[in-house]
């Protein structure tokens, strides 16, 4: 194993080295090459995907691991935002001349060996893949167990679209190995490598990369995500909110996991609300006192619930006095995710967006726009919670350093 993934280091070493010669054209035709490969080759995709799906043991990974044609053109309308973009890399961020006339400018560069260790789905593959490329990085795939057909192949085919140009295939590596000591060796024994890690996945592994990572980590623990509700709330604005929220893909990190409601409208919002998510089917556990408008019958949330991350159709729901005492709650419980707000007060909303510690903040929007490609960043490699940037969702621009670049003319200090 050892052999094997130092081997895996140098190539992705070697490849970025190569890398930095390729044109921003030559980076955008590997890509139209990939996306013409997941066309010709999507029935081959969707039959090793089934070959995942079939081997799963875990029914709430399921939603996750599926690849149909839908998902597939879903891939590749991603891959088409990422070519229109322009190159990342070279642009001068900042420019400014001293008083000894020295020139100083802030480009931007390639951060280099990207190591991503994900689960479930079988898309982060292709958008990792071709993030990484068109912001000239390099990049090193431990997909999960769970997806590895589905993984291998889509791999496969954008190493074949890098071949085809003429550019190292080993600009992408996928690690087909089961072993699961192949995860803590990449965190603990590379850093001569990989200059960053990016965990994709459940709170255990993202635990176990923040505790024993000697490589520097982009990444979020978990997405416990909240909707607060005021009292100054459009109604069929808030249900439409709530409901897409928690209920449009519950498995996501973006969906809401606690619904907030201001205690002055827990007749006139919380009753319609929460029986619309009960009518949807998603399970509803509320404080005792929403439970009184519903006869005491709904299931009571305790303290456990408001830190949890159900990742399925699951909300925990709280009255609270006013947007204070919703933000107190967000950061107390919350993760530094993504957190929302319903209502027509824009006073109250900017107390709320300033108030919450989130790496993104909403204001009458779905807590599900928590994604990369709507943010228009054409895909992401993941989302952040880190306070330190990159922070929320990490497309092209978040997947590069900088460089100072200082122009003289002969100049030397004298003091």
């Amino acid at each position: 194993m050892k052999n094997y993934l130092n081997n895996i280091g140098k190539k992705s070493k070697n490849a970025f080295k190569n890398l930095g010669s390729v044109s921003l054209k030559r980076r955008n035709k590997i890509l139209e090459t990939y996306i013409k490969s997941l066309k010709n080759n999507k029935n081959k995709i969707i039959k090793e995907n089934l070959k995942d799906i079939k081997l799963c043991k875990r029914k709430e990974l399921i939603d996750r691991l599926i690849l149909d044609s839908k998902r597939i053109e879903s891939i590749r309308s991603s891959i088409y935002e990422i070519i229109r973009f322009k190159d990342p890399l070279g642009k001068v961020i900042e420019k400014w001349k001293r008083p000894n006339n020295l020139i100083i400018k802030k480009v931007s560069v390639p951060i280099g060996v990207i190591g991503v260790i994900y689960e479930s789905r079988p898309n982060v593959t292709s958008d990792v893949s071709s993030l990484c490329l068109k912001s000239g990085n390099v990049a090193i795939l431990r997909g999960g167990s769970e997806s590895l057909n589905s993984n291998k192949i889509l791999a496969n085919l954008f190493r074949n679209s890098l071949s085809n140009n003429y550019v190292d295939k080993n600009c992408i590596q996928f690690i087909d190995k089961k072993n699961r000591k192949i995860v803590d060796f990449l965190l603990s024994q590379m850093s001569d490598y990989i200059d960053v890690i990016v965990p994709r996945g459940g709170k255990s592994l993202v635990k176990k990369v923040q505790k024993i990572s000697n490589v520097n980590v982009i990444g979020h623990l978990e997405g416990n995500c909240h909707v607060y509700v005021d009292k100054d709330a459009d109604l069929n604005m808030a249900k439409k909110v709530v409901l897409n929220s928690k209920m449009r893909r519950t498995s996501i990190c973006g969906a809401a996991e606690t619904l907030l409601i201001h205690d002055k409208c827990l007749k006139s919002h919380s009753l319609p609300i929460i029986r619309e998510l009960i009518l949807k089917g998603c399970e509803v556990l509320v404080d005792k006192k929403i439970n009184k408008y519903f006869n005491n019958k709904l299931r009571l949330a305790n303290e456990s619930d408001w830190r949890t991350e159900y990742l399925s159709p699951k909300i925990s729901i709280k009255s609270v006095n006013g947007v204070n005492e919703a933000i107190k709650h967000i950061l107390k419980y919350g993760t530094m995710h993504t957190d929302a707000i319903i209502t027509r007060n824009t006073k109250t909303a900017n107390i709320f967006l300033n108030g919450i510690n989130s790496s993104i903040a909403v204001h009458n929007a779905s807590t599900q726009f928590a994604d990369g490609g709507e943010f228009g960043f054409g895909g992401e490699i993941g989302i952040s919670t880190n306070k330190l940037p990159p922070r929320g969702p990490v497309g092209i621009n978040q997947l590069t350093s900088y460089k100072y670049m200082v122009l003289g003319k002969g100049t030397i200090r004298s003091i």
